[in-house]
């Protein structure tokens, strides 16, 4: 039994601010103990120091918040990351999918898979849920190096029997290599699962079907896919799916709308698609990086809130433009204010760490930095350059929190922690 203990000032919210105005919690000299990587206890360090004079304390200079948890995001995708000219459909053709084809090579997928995990880490990000390729070896790379660096990852093999040549599975081969990668993880380390069919346009119907039955069959598995992302997109689903309400509704018809239902995007969503989401418990990993760059849209965070929407942030890369979580939080701040939103940074911060953990039902388990909880977490540092150092100066937490947000990123991460241990990356 190994406890050690953590002082600095701790923040984390680790409930909505939207709906909680006592979400956050912040202790400015604060202290965290940890046992075999759980936190057993936190508050100020000037209550629990004498309780626990005998272990070692590191003190940690600067902010020490949850590690991040990106709710959507392509492993295979990092090495396309800034491809130029695309929106999303003509995207994939000429620059995503050749990329993935690579990853028919185990070797190849196991060298992207531990270069993906470290720069994850090196931006602060502990916790994340994974697109991998249709290969099922592309899930085995990526949890042997998960398991390798004790971080927390969900991931499933893309089902994708419309895909292009060398791309293209089976409904039959989808449903049984599935199954196997589900038995054959299924409680190893910190990793999870989740049916992972692309979008609606890459499966047939009866692949389709054939996640729904996982879905059955397995229930202890997350379902993650895209949602009204494009609007031509949105547009061929529709003709594809002529008798659906709309674009949830032809997942919503295959079983695949339930509460441990992920869809990345959301942005052009109907109230009809939203109120079925809301009553289903299905939630959305918005990705304002990606949404810029593909030039999809403006996620509504007002129609989400208008209909209690769970909502977490992704980055999405590719098509997202930075591994950073307090970048991609920035820019969803500024993607709100073009639909009349202003997101509040105890609110972005929330959406980063604990609101993507209840979106992914790990919230048990990390997201804020609560006894009980993994001691995953990151140490921000405000004045990492001389602009931050020079608008954080004086700056109540608020202020240095936003600061953080806007002109943050991996420069602003002075360490990661996983399970309470100092990350090399």
């Amino acid at each position: 039994m190994t406890v050690r203990a953590f002082r600095g000032e701790i923040l984390s919210v680790p409930h909505d601010p939207l709906t909680d105005p006592q979400a956050v919690r912040h202790d400015p000299d604060g202290m965290l103990v940890v046992e075999d990587g759980i936190i057993i206890d936190r508050g100020a360090y000037a209550d629990l120091a004498p309780r626990y004079g005998d272990i070692p304390v590191d003190t940690l200079p600067g902010l020490i918040v949850p590690g991040f948890i990106d709710a959507h995001v392509h492993y295979p995708q990092m090495d396309r990351i800034a491809s130029h000219g695309e929106q999303l459909l003509d995207w994939l053709d000429r620059h995503i999918f050749p990329a993935e084809k690579a990853f028919a090579d185990r070797s190849h997928a196991d060298h992207v898979a531990g270069l993906f995990l470290d720069e994850l880490l090196r931006n602060g990000t502990t916790s994340a849920l994974v697109f991998p390729t249709v290969h099922a070896h592309s899930v085995d790379a990526l949890f042997e190096a998960a398991l390798d660096r004790n971080m927390r990852i969900i991931s499933g093999k893309v089902l994708m029997d419309l895909g292009p040549d060398g791309l293209a599975d089976t409904a039959e081969s989808a449903r049984a290599e599935s199954d196997a990668l589900i038995r054959h993880w299924r409680g190893k380390g910190r990793l999870g699962y989740a049916v992972t069919p692309r979008f609606a346009l890459t499966s047939s119907d009866e692949q389709l079907q054939v996640a729904g039955q996982l879905l059955t069959d397995h229930p202890d598995v997350l379902m993650h896919t895209h949602l009204a992302e494009n609007e031509r997109e949105c547009a061929e689903v529709a003709a594809r799916f002529p008798d659906a309400a709309d674009y949830l509704d032809a997942y919503d018809r295959f079983g695949l709308v339930g509460d441990r239902s992920v869809f990345a995007h959301g942005i052009h969503l109907s109230d009809r698609a939203c109120a079925r989401m809301h009553e289903s418990g299905a939630g959305i990993a918005v990705c304002p990086t990606s949404n810029l760059f593909l030039g999809s849209g403006f996620f509504d965070f007002t129609q989400a809130a208008r209909h209690g929407l769970k909502l977490g942030l992704g980055t999405d890369v590719g098509a997202g433009t930075s591994f950073s979580m307090l970048h991609t939080a920035g820019v969803a701040y500024q993607a709100g204010l073009m639909r009349g939103h202003r997101l509040d940074p105890f609110r972005a911060l929330y959406l980063a760490t604990a609101g993507s953990a209840a979106l992914l039902h790990i919230e048990d388990k990390v997201g804020g930095l609560m006894p009980g909880q993994e001691a995953d977490f990151v140490v921000l540092d405000p004045a990492a350059t001389p602009l931050l150092a020079r608008r954080t100066a004086g700056a109540d937490l608020a202020e240095r929190l936003f600061a953080l947000q806007i002109l943050g990123d991996d420069r602003a991460i002075a360490d990661t922690y996983v399970m309470g241990e100092r990350a090399a990356c």
